[in-house]
């Protein structure tokens, strides 16, 4: 089942001169996948992303999420279903400092509802548990490492359960051995969800842990090849 496409899409940012950074993107992405986006820094692949999270609009071009068009929806909709469908984990946390690690992971749920309830608390922890850092639910996040902080970003983008997880270089501030671990939670996350988990980096080895590498250039796909996981992109 495809969770979201992308079909004709170009984004151009005006002034002086246009400047164009996507050009007639059309992608497919199903349920239980892990793709990888790659390419080099200004190579568009981050503006992608944003378009995909809704964060951003195509100049054209349409955005297809559980088979409904993006650009029909007005701004309350699209609220909503980037609250319910999207999770998001970036290179950098963005935790709250003022809450503690179980608090920042309820937050997607307080977003919607006015207060915690016994079962998302319960998921909370549930999500705090899977990642490997249940033992500092009550810890703030100046007091844990950034692999632990890292953790915390990604339970807390399932936390409203999203068919679709879009990952914004999300190792570039981790060591070697947590990067592989965080790769290893992504994997775990696909298969317990069936997410649609879409990782965008221009990390090669973080590439070979997903099922499918499509590389951007230059505001292009260039390639959009099937991987076998663990091997070399």
């Amino acid at each position: 089942m495809i969770t979201i496409a992308l079909e004709g899409v170009n984004k151009i940012y005006p002034g002086v001169t246009e400047n164009q950074v996507l050009f007639d993107i059309n992608l497919s992405f199903e349920s239980n996948s892990c793709i990888a986006i790659v390419g080099e820094s200004g190579s568009g692949k981050s503006t992608l992303m944003n378009i995909m999270g809704i964060l951003d609009t195509p100049t054209s071009g349409e955005v297809i999420i559980d088979e409904s068009p993006v650009s029909s929806m007005n701004k309350k909709q699209l609220a909503g279903l980037r609250n319910s469908a999207i999770g998001f984990v970036f290179q950098f946390h963005y935790l709250l400092p003022e809450f503690t690690v179980k608090e920042n992971v309820l937050m997607p749920h307080l977003i919607r509802e006015s207060q915690a309830s016994k079962q998302a608390e319960e998921r909370a922890r549930s999500l705090l548990d899977m990642v490997g850092i249940l033992r500092l639910e009550n810890k703030m996040p100046q007091q844990i490492s950034g692999g632990e902080q890292q953790r915390t970003a990604i339970a807390r983008a399932l936390m409203n359960s999203p068919r679709i997880v879009l990952a914004d270089e999300p190792t570039g501030n981790l060591d070697s051995v947590t990067t592989q671990k965080v790769c290893g939670i992504f994997r775990d996350i696909k298969e317990r969800f069936h997410t649609t988990f879409i990782v965008v980096t221009h990390d090669r080895s973080v590439a070979s842990h997903t099922d499918r590498i499509v590389e951007v250039k230059d505001g292009r796909v260039i390639s959009d090849t099937i991987n076998e996981p663990g091997l070399p992109a």
